[in-house]
């Protein structure tokens, strides 16, 4: 007996290690479609190599019919009916689709390893019963015959959008939902956010000869036949595979050098000039973001117009093509930048959006404000006001909550772009910048390729700073408490100055002082959290690292070897790096309030 156990506990590390590893699924794609653009229909073959890389055996498959959404009574439809905010691009536009405008994706067989499966569509999700479950380390060989019709342009798929754009197809293929260590995600498409398989992508797409097509992958070869023409795309390394077609594209390519080729696919209107002078910037956005966040791993990417705003596919984006060039270029940035955090760190956005938008937002503002020299003391400034705005709302929800399940979309939006943006520039704070710039290229190097969650990320951090940071998301990300420190009262002693700090939030926060004498030096005091264990190198001249503040305490001194008479000015985070939702408390002696917005 005692023998048994000691075996037993031997195995636990073993097991636990087994139970840790990380793993994800492979799904190769073969996918030959045929497009009736007289029908706005479609036929396809489809046939997926999928690997089972899980140490479980799946007894089912899901897959996505994304199309399926757009018709009257859908989810997609009743959630945006019901909502009190609903995407002004949606609206009631479902309801009122006629049989020739809506979309759907129809299974008309489907065959795993050359035996009928058994299946049922439920909404925009397909689920199969598999009668010989796929064992962990196999490959089961998936074939379908499918049709389709594309739906009137409303959200991001669609055909004859407002712009005149013929096909945006996107969501358009019978697509595989994704198996993790948290079981399956075939999440309903009811408004937003997707999640994928990475694998490997070979497609045909034939369609009428007037037609030029851009997308996901590579082009490598074209055939013709009478009226209609065969393109075909690879695509190694990807989640996903978007395309669109219009007669009336022009195409354009740029090298971005020792990095990629970029593509442009936009009509040519009155504002085809625009689209040339843009061109050398988007060079510079993809190399000022390899730069900062990881080089773009890919042979190309394509701005291509079409949809309803802009929206982010492997190695493309969708864009709309009209709007001053500036707005044109952020737009093209933050889609771009997505091919980042989403293309190749890879969370699942339904759930964790934030580390999508969030983090695009963040790299969006930040290399913009490089592009133009604008040089801000804070980019994020405006985020930072949307901020304190919602802060102060009763429809705040944390971040933990998933995309489809907030209560009004006001909140996903300020949460996953805003909030998420701010996760990034708080923490570049807490363990000070160049750790964190390091940081961000080691959770490249670590993640790429990969489903990251958001521990992962924190990890690479607490590497990267030899900080403990779990504090930071369990306040930042799994509550609703708020930030909000204030300088209380300034006292003599002798030949020192006693500044006692407030803590009114309910969230702490490791804080930088700086302190200007009337001389005009500036002095620089950093007080780190207890729970933080260590604190951040040396940021500025005349650093001064302070005791830890614990987190449970509401006041702390700070002593300053100065009489009251010789300082000009304190201030509570100068840069404006912490989301403090009161900032007229921050500085001494009080200023103007208009004076304490950054």
């Amino acid at each position: 007996m005692f023998k048994h156990l000691i075996f037993l506990l031997a195995l636990i590390p073993t097991i636990t290690q087994a139970q840790n590893a990380y793993w994800q699924q492979n799904a190769d794609y073969f996918i030959d479609v045929v497009l009736d653009d007289e029908k706005n229909q479609f036929a396809g073959f489809e046939r997926i190599a999928y690997t089972n890389n899980s140490p479980d055996t799946l007894k089912k498959l899901y897959y996505h019919l994304y199309f399926n959404a757009f018709q009257p009574g859908s989810m997609m439809d009743e959630r945006s009916l019901d909502i009190q905010d609903p995407d002004r691009r949606v609206k009631d536009r479902i309801s009122k689709l006629q049989p020739d405008e809506v979309g759907y994706i129809r299974v008309k067989n489907l065959v795993k390893d050359g035996n009928a499966c058994n299946y049922k569509v439920v909404g925009t999700v397909l689920e199969v019963n598999l009668e010989r479950p796929i064992a962990p380390g196999e490959v089961a060989n998936l074939e379908m015959q499918f049709e389709g019709q594309v739906p009137l342009q409303i959200r991001r798929s669609g055909r004859d959008s407002k712009e005149g754009i013929d096909y945006t197809m996107t969501q358009w293929y019978p697509k595989l939902a994704e198996y993790d260590n948290d079981g399956w995600h075939p999440n309903p498409y009811v408004g937003r956010e997707f999640y994928g398989v990475w694998g490997s992508f070979d497609v045909n797409i034939t369609l009428h000869k007037k037609y030029v097509v851009g997308g996901t992958g590579v082009k490598t070869e074209v055939k013709k036949s009478g009226k209609q023409i065969t393109w075909n795309f690879k695509a190694e390394n990807v989640h996903d595979f978007a395309w669109a077609a219009d007669p009336d594209y022009q195409h354009d390519s740029i090298e971005v050098p020792g990095i990629t080729t970029l593509h442009f696919y936009y009509q040519t209107d009155t504002l085809a000039q625009q689209w040339k002078e843009i061109q050398p910037e988007v060079v510079r956005l993809f190399q000022i973001q390899s730069a900062l966040f990881g080089k773009y791993p890919y042979e190309q990417f394509s701005v291509i117009q079409g949809g309803d705003g802009g929206m982010e596919y492997p190695m493309c984006t969708m864009i709309l093509g009209h709007g001053k060039k500036d707005g044109k270029i952020g737009l093209i940035a933050h889609e771009s930048f997505h091919n980042w955090f989403y293309g190749v760190l890879a969370s699942n956005e339904f759930r964790y959006p934030w580390m999508d938008e969030g983090f695009t937002s963040y790299a969006e503002e930040m290399v913009l404000d490089s592009l133009f020299g604008t040089h801000s003391i804070n980019p994020l400034e405006k985020s930072y006001k949307t901020y304190r705005f919602y802060a102060q709302q009763p429809w705040e929800e944390p971040l933990t909550t998933p995309a489809d399940f907030y209560r009004v979309n006001a909140a996903y939006s300020i949460n996953s772009y805003v909030k998420g943006a701010i996760t990034l520039r708080q923490l570049s704070s807490i363990i000070g910048q160049k750790t964190f710039e390091k940081g961000m290229l080691s959770y490249w190097d670590q993640w790429k390729f990969k489903h990251p969650k958001p521990n992962d990320f924190l990890r690479v951090m607490e590497e990267e700073s030899g900080l403990e940071l779990d504090w930071y998301f369990e306040f930042w990300v799994n509550t609703t408490k708020h930030i909000d420190y204030g300088i209380d009262t300034l006292k003599e002693n002798g030949v020192k100055t006693i500044v006692t700090l407030h803590k009114y939030g309910e969230m702490p926060m490791p804080l930088d002082i700086k302190v200007t004498l009337t001389d005009g030096v500036e002095i620089w005091y950093n007080i780190p959290l207890l729970m933080m264990h260590g604190f951040k190198e040396q940021e500025h001249p005349n650093w001064n690292l302070m005791p830890h503040w614990q987190w449970t305490n509401r006041t702390y001194d700070l002593t300053l070897n100065f009489k009251m008479k010789d300082i000009e000015k304190i201030e509570i985070d100068p840069e404006y790096k912490v989301a403090d939702i009161d900032l007229e408390n921050n500085v001494w002696p009080a200023q103007p309030k208009e004076e304490t917005e950054n």
